[in-house]
């Protein structure tokens, strides 16, 4: 008789096991602050284990991928593709949003004084931090880093990337010499793929950790009067993939369940840990398996994270329906438009701020005559649904990278074929 040995199992099962021994260890340590405490450690490092290898992989996949491409006006066109494709894609997922909430009233009937409430002190003190880096303006200059050394100990993605930019096109320009920049940053990146392999065999365990404190915090009764919003934001979550980024996909002549399936590992990575820097690594290397340059996707999927969260729209959307109903305040068309348009702005500003969506609602609140108080409705379950919006954010990147390559005609679709039929065997 063989034995079964856990090794066997792929990463996606092992973290799925990870993910319900961890609600169940929230479960029998409930309020015990010591195993919430050791269990908030190991999951923390296990996410600094992450951080310590993303921006060394986009540092030298972005800055070879740039040299191997070696043209500005290709670049421009790529970035302006990108852009324009992350802005509709974000309107269409805050619409989506609306219509959801306008729909199925999540808020009606709900009694604001009966909910648990949590501390928002933190999203507070981030809310008026990002004051002054929201807006178009504030966004362009904090592109340009002032010191990039300084950006790098911040990760802060958005100035790597350009210096990065700027840094391939031009050790392409001096052609001969700067080969030897680009071997030694293709070896980095080898390197840095390698370590990711040997960080993600600890991801079941940093999952288990994870969802463990977050559960052992909160308990699952907190859970009961908001399950309707929580089961409703799934549900929207899935019909936005599903549905507008599978024809998004079908018009590109792509097929979002083949997507699906080649990312699902890094996708159950992301919504079990509630970070997207957790599957970054793995995107990354699985966009250049499946055909797209490595110059697109290197640039496509970092610029996502900021500019292309498509879960978080979702979730902010109908977040900000959901406390106006149970506010009883009636909101019109006008004043849904202008829901829209500011939800748009802040995201975008405020993407790199901890706790990003929490603070995007708290700014945006105002506009439509929620007190901020309402926000400590749904800040204890907020990390239950970011682990959802984590998710649809990696497949929406993901997405990206493939429709951006399409349009480059920088997609190999027979090298995808080959590499999807791996994971149909």
């Amino acid at each position: 008789m063989k034995k079964y040995h856990l090794s066997r199992l792929t990463l996606g099962w092992q973290i799925m096991i990870g993910l319900v021994l961890g609600i169940v260890l929230g479960c029998v340590f409930y309020q015990n602050k010591t195993a919430i405490t050791a269990m908030q450690n190991i999951g923390s490092m296990f996410i600094s284990l992450i951080q310590m290898i993303v921006l060394p992989i986009v540092i030298s996949c972005l800055t070879v991928g740039i040299a191997n491409m070696g043209d500005m006006k290709q670049l421009g066109r790529v970035g302006a593709k990108t852009l324009i494709y992350f802005e509709i894609m974000t309107t269409l997922a805050i619409i989506l949003g609306l219509i959801v909430g306008n729909v199925f009233q999540p808020g009606q009937g709900i009694d604001v004084h009966n909910l648990h409430t949590s501390d928002i002190s933190q999203y507070l003190q981030s809310a008026k931090q990002a004051q002054n880096h929201s807006g178009l303006w504030a966004i362009i200059m904090g592109l340009i880093p002032t010191n990039f050394f300084a950006a790098l100990s911040k990760g802060n993605m958005l100035p790597v990337i350009f210096f990065c930019v700027f840094f391939g096109l031009g050790t392409a320009a001096i052609g001969k010499q700067g080969q030897i920049i680009i071997q030694f940053l293709e070896a980095v990146s080898q390197v840095m793929f390698r370590v990711t392999n040997w960080i993600m065999r600890t991801a079941p365990i940093g999952v288990c950790a994870l969802i463990g404190a977050t559960i052992a915090q909160i308990g699952l009764n907190a859970l009961l009067p908001l399950g309707y919003f929580i089961i409703l934001a799934y549900l929207t979550m899935l019909i936005f993939i599903i549905g507008v980024m599978g024809a998004v996909a079908h018009l590109f002549h792509l097929n979002i369940f083949h997507l699906l399936r080649v990312i699902k590992e890094e996708a159950i990575l992301a919504f079990s840990t509630a970070s997207s820097e957790a599957a970054l690594p793995r995107i990354i290397d699985k966009m250049d398996k499946l055909g797209v340059s490595q110059g697109i996707v290197s640039f496509v999927i970092p610029t996502g994270y900021t500019f292309n969260l498509d879960g978080s729209a979702i979730y902010q959307s109908l977040a900000a329906l959901f406390l106006a109903q149970a506010y009883q305040i009636h909101l019109s068309i006008g004043q849904q438009i202008t829901l829209l348009i500011v939800l748009m702005i802040t995201s975008k500003g405020m993407a790199g701020v901890p706790g990003a969506s929490l603070v995007v609602l708290l700014a945006t609140m105002s506009t439509i005559g929620i007190p901020p108080s309402g926000l400590t409705l749904i800040a204890g379950v907020d990390r239950l649904v970011d682990m959802g919006r984590t998710a649809v954010n990696v497949v929406g990147n993901s997405l990206a990278a493939l429709i951006i390559g399409q349009s480059e005609k920088e997609y190999d679709s027979q090298q995808a074929q080959h590499y999807y039929q791996t994971f149909v065997h």
